[in-house]
């Protein structure tokens, strides 16, 4: 079973310094350009917060409807894990 992401050839037009420096990062993560740039972008991509998440967000924003954390209840339980 091919299990392989199809994948399509594109250019970009970069700064020579960006890409040098993106050269340099690879080396250092001993990982192609490519590979490395690719997941630049998913990660940049996946971290856009769900709905959910961007609602929380907002409400902590807010400051309405936060909890006071009570630190000796906290550790206890941490210590009980």
């Amino acid at each position: 079973m091919d299990t392989a992401i199809p994948r399509k050839q594109t250019s970009f037009r970069l700064s020579e310094g960006l890409i040098e420096r993106l050269r340099e990062e690879a080396r250092r993560h001993n990982r192609s350009l490519n590979n490395y740039v690719e997941s630049i972008l998913m990660a940049f991509i996946a971290e856009k917060p769900n709905p959910t998440t961007l609602a929380a967000m907002k409400e902590a924003e807010s400051g309405k409807n936060l909890e006071t954390l009570d630190l000796a209840n906290f550790r206890s339980f941490v210590e009980s894990l």
